[in-house]
């Protein structure tokens, strides 16, 4: 039973679909070329007339009589555009007395007509397009006089008025005939006027349906272009059944023809608007179209015989227009749509041309009002033609495009999805199907939430619903035999009753990013937070501490001599003892405390809310658990030791200040006897320090950075001759703007910090040199002046170049300038010191090597350069009475330098009995408390010589018998023609 019913289907059809509108086609060809027609019509015979040309001044129909019968006999009249009435007159033919005749006015651009019997002057009637009275009647497009048997052949006279270009005739029609005509006239207006109409509301019905403002313009031009039609067979008087106002008809005749300029113009334009791009010359189109207003508006102003001209000549413009780019783009394109159209304009052209030769020029009967019906049928019938084969193309082309997205639907790596608003599946794409399963369309397996967490669905319809967010991302259910779940990535919105988006998968997505953003707050070795993370984990702490006043701690962990396992072992066993030792730390904390590695073995950790005592107890046990047990590596065992430094936060500190404070303390737990672990509480000096020294840095950035700087001198008293040398060291002083004086110490540390140490030492250069520059002619004892350099300036070419210009400047004055290096500089970079004391020499200055025997003092490096003298550092010398082995290790120094041919000095000399050995040992030059602590400038102004200075009776009472002493013997002063500065 089925077969048959579908054996029925495709039957029913077949007939209905190809075989019966094949036999309505069939059946109406046979009907229109075989059959007799409905209205049988015998043509009619045309009557000679006698035309009065020149009739503007008669009136009445005797005065038209006389002057007629010396007019010639035509066929017609043309008017020639005159509006001005004319009098015709004809002769009736005799058949009138047996058969009824009556004598058609065919002009449809008569507007009145009236005529009366030549022989008795009597009125026959007279009628316009509104009505008509006596025999007169309006018929088809014009008018007719019906013949009574009085009439057999007499004459008889008309006049008639016109507007446009009409042609004045008159036919001889049997009265069956006539009026057989005039039926069929009508019935074909009728079909032409329902035909279109119908045609136009079907264009303007699939408009609305597909939104096509084309279809639109069509529809209009459809309807204008039928009454073009109406106007050329000549039933433009009425619309829809209904006559046309007499007074609104010339002036509807001329703005339908204004209006049919434009939308033909426009039309064209609009159809074509692809391929006139491709053929250009648009300026052509662009005058066409600039003609179609001004016509629009001559139309609503202009009389019918003004106005024609204007229209003749925009219609040839525009034809020729429209000519030359349809040849074009029939040449180009070969578009369909463009046949169509150039065989509808090809019609239309025809028929303009030949109302325009017939106004023009009086030409007739070239084609009829059938063949105007005709053309304008056939030129609506072909332009639809062009719109059909436009919409068939558009209809390919989206087959085409929805071809294309079903394949690209198919394709596309990322699903794709329709649900309903009850969060069922109603589409998928394969990417889809792959993502979720097979089953993803299946009844009872359609369900979003059966594929997704909890939460998913409300999740998905709020972000469609409220438009808040575009995509989301959301976890699926984990799926039997894989591990852990997947992340997806969903877009969605709202398309009316149903929800449309993607999904696409994006769990490596997610794991990369969480993976980086762990890594961007933890260290890739330990896994314990970076520097980042625990800045971050800081300003929390602080954010809590500025609220509710909580407690804040910070430890500083350094690992004591690490280095030595990296050097010794490798880096991949030191990577293991730090994880080792995180895991082992990290075990004794709890998750509030954070703990962080900022560097090679450095370590942060963050106590929240946890007071300086307790954090402290931590921190000894943390401390005890690092060196209680050695960390295993394969078969090596390693003992590591921490040091703590622990501050106490306050509120609005800044990390780094307190990573600064921190670091500090763990570097006087490492060097101190603090058992690996110091504690700075709020208030303790060391935060004042630090805070000075921040201050110090700040003021060293700016502008008045030396506006605090000011130099002291501290004599150096010879040894051999006290009493005849001034010599002295430069040494650098500072007061802060309430006036104290800032530890010199202080001030080093921070311009070192800073980068500022060159901006120092040239300070203390320029204004040493201008002091000695004012002075001079007072220091006539003075044999050298020292001054120190220190290591970041000697590294900085760009001061070392200054430096060497201000002995330039100052070559009266180098000879006495003796520059201190201190050794562990010079060690350091021994080719760079060697130059810049080669440089220095050979402009006259002298050089010494301060501070020697307190760094890494090696005997061999002073063979790589040669210096002046000597300075022995300090710490040899004070209370070196006590300490045998200072005295040992000073008189070797002594020696060697004597050997090398360099002065000694000794500094931190602090009592006679300390000058007394170093005389005895051999030392050149005392510098010290014994002698004097640092003076002002002016006070050496005063001084005779460097033991001017000294208050110690019993040294002034030694100091005389060196004097005496050595008297008796010869000495030879290296320095006796020098002064030299030193300055820290």
């Amino acid at each position: 039973m089925d077969n048959l019913n579908q054996g029925l289907d495709r039957l029913l059809y077949t007939l209905s679909t190809y075989a019966l509108p094949i036999l309505i086609g069939l059946a109406s060809l046979l009907a229109l070329f075989t059959w007799k027609t409905q209205y049988p019509v015998v043509d009619p015979q045309q009557l000679e007339i006698q035309v009065l040309k020149e009739s503007v001044d008669v009136v009445e129909p005797a005065q038209a009589l006389a002057l007629l019968r010396e007019s010639p006999i035509s066929p017609f009249h043309d008017t020639r555009l005159s509006v001005a009435p004319v009098w015709f007159s004809f002769v009736t033919p005799k058949e009138v007395e047996t058969t009824p005749l009556m004598v058609e006015f065919p002009s449809r651009h008569a507007m009145n007509i009236a005529c009366w019997d030549a022989r008795t002057l009597k009125a026959l009637g007279n009628g316009n397009h509104q009505g008509a009275t006596g025999g007169i009647s309006a018929i088809k497009a014009g008018f007719a006089l019906e013949l009574s048997p009085a009439l057999k052949g007499e004459q008889v006279v008309c006049r008639t008025s016109a507007i446009g270009p009409a042609r004045i005739s008159a036919l001889i029609w049997r009265a069956n005939d006539l009026r057989s005509s005039a039926q069929e006239f009508h019935r074909k207006s009728g079909l032409l006027d329902g035909g279109i109409i119908v045609l136009a509301i079907f264009v303007m019905v699939a408009a609305l349906i597909n939104r096509n403002a084309l279809y639109v313009l069509f529809a209009a031009w459809l309807v204008v272009n039928l009454r073009m039609g109406a106007l050329s067979a000549g039933w433009d008087s009425q619309w829809l059944g209904n006559s046309v106002p007499q007074d609104w008809l010339q002036r509807m005749r001329l703005i339908t023809t204004a209006v049919y300029y434009v939308l033909a113009v426009t039309l064209f334009k609009v159809l074509f608007r692809d391929d006139l791009t491709k053929v250009g010359s648009l300026f052509l189109l662009r005058i066409a179209q600039w003609t179609c207003l001004p016509l629009l508006l001559l139309s609503a102003f202009m009389t019918y015989q003004s106005y024609l001209p204007f229209l003749w000549v925009s219609t040839g413009l525009s034809i020729g227009v429209m000519v030359f780019f349809l040849t074009r783009i029939l040449q180009k394109t070969r578009s369909r749509v463009a046949i169509w159209y150039s065989a509808a304009i090809s019609i239309t052209i025809v028929s303009s041309l030949y109302e325009v030769l017939s106004a023009a020029l009086g030409i007739k009967g070239l084609i009829g009002s059938v063949n105007s019906v005709t053309a304008a049928l056939a030129s609506s019938l072909l332009a639809a033609l062009a719109i059909a084969e436009q919409m068939r193309q558009e209809h390919v082309q989206r087959l085409e495009v929805q071809a294309e997205l079903e394949h690209t639907y198919a394709a596309m790596p990322i699903g794709l999805f329709t649900l309903d608003l009850r969060g069922r599946f109603t589409s998928a794409n394969p990417a889809l199907v792959g993502m979720l399963g097979p089953n993803v369309l299946t009844d009872g397996a359609n369900a979003w939430q059966q594929y997704f967490t909890n939460g998913a669905w409300t999740q998905l319809h709020q972000m469609v619903h409220n438009k808040n967010e575009d995509e989301m991302e959301i976890q699926g259910k984990p799926v039997p035999g894989c591990s852990g779940s997947k992340c997806f990535l969903v877009k969605a919105t709202l398309a009316g009753d149903k929800i449309e988006g993607s999904l696409q998968d994006v769990t490596e997505k997610s794991r990369a990013t969480a993976d980086l953003s762990f890594l961007a707050d933890h260290d890739s070795l330990t896994k314990v937070l970076n520097r980042r993370g625990i800045a971050k984990a800081f300003n929390s702490a602080i954010a809590s501490l500025t609220g509710a006043n909580a407690p804040v701690a910070l430890a500083y962990l350094d690992l004591d001599r690490f280095k030595l396992i990296n050097d010794l072992f490798g880096h991949g066993v030191g990577d293991e003892v730090l994880q080792q030792v995180c895991g082992r730390v990290s075990d004794l904390l709890s998750r509030e405390l954070q703990f962080g590695r900022v560097g090679g073995d450095e370590f942060v950790i963050v106590f929240p809310d946890t007071p300086i005592a307790r954090a402290a107890v931590m921190c000894r046990g943390i401390i005890d658990s690092i060196d209680t047990l050695p960390y295993q590596v394969g078969e090596n065992a390693f003992h590591v030791r921490g040091s703590i430094g622990l501050i106490e936060v306050r509120a609005g500190m800044q990390f780094n200040d307190a990573m600064s404070t921190a670091d500090r303390a763990c570097r006087q737990a490492k060097s101190g006897s603090s058992d690996g672990l110091v504690v700075y509480e709020k208030n303790a000096i060391a935060f004042k320090q630090h805070e000075a020294e921040l201050k110090l840095i700040a003021l060293l950035a700016t502008s008045s950075a030396t506006d605090g700087l000011y130099l002291e001198m501290q004599p150096i008293m010879s040894l051999t001759k006290p009493h005849e040398s001034l010599n002295f060291e430069v040494l650098l002083r500072m007061r802060d703007i309430d006036g104290n004086v800032v530890p010199t110490d202080r001030l080093i540390a921070a311009a070192e910090n800073s980068g500022r140490m060159g901006m120092i030492d040239r300070w203390v250069l320029s204004t040493t040199l201008a002091w000695l520059n004012t002075n001079y002619t007072q220091l006539k004892h003075t044999k050298f002046v020292c001054m120190n350099l220190s290591g970041a300036s000697l590294n900085d070419e760009k001061f070392l170049q200054e430096v060497y210009v201000m002995l330039e400047q100052n070559l009266h004055l180098v000879g006495q300038l003796c520059l201190e290096i201190t050794e562990s500089v010079a060690l350091h970079d021994l080719e760079n010191t060697r130059r810049f004391v080669n440089k220095v020499r050979g402009y006259g200055a002298k050089v010494a090597l301060d501070d020697f025997g307190a760094g890494y003092t090696s005997f061999s490096y002073l063979k790589e350069f040669t210096a002046d003298l000597l300075k022995i550092d300090g710490s040899f010398i004070v209370n070196m009475n006590k300490h045998p082995a200072n005295i040992a290790i000073v008189e070797a120094i002594v020696n060697l330098a004597k050997n090398l041919g360099m002065k000694v000095i000794a500094e931190w000399a602090e009592d006679n009995a300390t000058v007394q050995t170093l005389t005895e040992i051999g030392v050149d030059y005392v510098q010290g408390f014994a002698v004097a602590r640092a003076q002002h400038p002016d006070k050496l102004l005063k001084a005779e010589s460097s033991a001017s200075f000294i208050q110690d009776e019993a040294l002034a009472h030694y100091v005389c018998l060196i004097e005496k002493s050595n008297q008796m013997l010869p000495q030879v002063d290296m320095f006796s023609d020098v002064r030299v500065i030193n300055v820290h």
